[in-house]
């Protein structure tokens, strides 16, 4: 595989931009190439800000999803280049899984690499992997698994059946952990944290050319939300598995059910407050043990 070294995260919204093309999509095949972002630094501004939109805490350390964000601009660099099988605009993110090794501390210097593969069918369309892990100083602390749907594009049959989803937590009142109000401007004040100025979650208008009702929540401002109300009570190194259902349209009235799952286990399961709607369902596992 060709390894890229870039020279820091790449900017999101001309990439954007560019995947409007016409041009853009229609290969056949993945990239065989890696993208690395050396070790460096997290700001501790930019942190600090990520940590007071998703609700965590103040702790000197990383939050799990948060490399996922310093990741995701490479992503989207390998998916408007030439060639990439599947268009960026209206990709579907239908699962995130992540592995936290170890916890990593907010002045500990992360490298980041990323890569995609598994370009396979589904059954409205196609599915691809982006694959990113992160480092200190050579050693392994994190890694993230993120799959994206592109609705009515063709790809090879899958050579593996997918691994099983988390099972919800139903909707029981005394498992009702948080209820929150997502206000309209959610999008756009996760983008200027997060960087990902996707149009489907700035405005309403925009979200509707590509589908949506109206502007939706981040997919992964939602798992980080969820997540920070286990803050405190996961062990060292874990694995999360996040699954996708509808989106939050906002603005929303959601609501957390969360239940302990085994040795050390949660599942969690963010509802629509006042309608069947299941938003995501999610599992954390501590590394090592039995996903149910």
């Amino acid at each position: 595989m060709e390894t890229t070294t870039l020279d820091g995260p790449p900017r999101l919204a001309p990439r954007y931009l560019r995947a409007l093309l016409p041009s853009r999509g229609g290969g056949t095949e993945l990239p065989d190439r890696e993208l690395v972002l050396p070790g460096a630094p997290v700001d501790p501004a930019e942190l600090d800000a990520y940590r007071r939109m998703c609700g965590f805490g103040l702790d000197g350390r990383v939050p799990v999803t948060y490399p996922q964000v310093l990741a995701f601009a490479a992503q989207v660099t390998l998916m408007t280049e030439p060639g990439f099988p599947l268009r960026l605009p209206g990709l579907v993110h239908l699962r995130q899984r992540i592995t936290q090794l170890r916890p990593v501390a907010a002045d500990e210097p992360l490298g980041l690499r990323v890569h995609a593969e598994a370009l396979r069918a589904h059954a409205k369309g196609a599915q691809v992997d982006l694959v990113g892990s992160a480092e200190v100083d050579g050693e392994p602390v994190w890694a993230a698994r993120s799959t994206y749907l592109a609705r009515g594009a063709t790809a090879p049959p899958a050579a593996a059946d997918e691994p099983d989803e988390p099972v919800p937590v139903p909707a029981d009142p005394a498992r009702q952990a948080a209820r929150w109000r997502v206000p309209a401007d959610t999008g756009r004040r996760y983008a200027s944290v997060s960087g990902d100025v996707n149009p489907i979650h700035l405005h309403p208008l925009t979200a509707r050319l590509f589908g949506f009702p109206g502007a939706i929540a981040h997919g992964m401002w939602t798992a980080a939300r969820c997540l920070a109300t286990l803050e405190g009570r996961l062990p060292e190194a874990y694995e999360v598995d996040v699954v996708f259902g509808r989106p939050v349209v906002l603005p929303a009235d959601v609501a957390l059910f969360s239940a302990p799952d085994g040795d050390g286990g949660w599942r969690l399961t963010l509802r629509a407050a006042e309608a069947d709607r299941v938003h995501l369902s999610a599992s954390v596992v501590p590394s090592g043990g039995a996903r149910r």
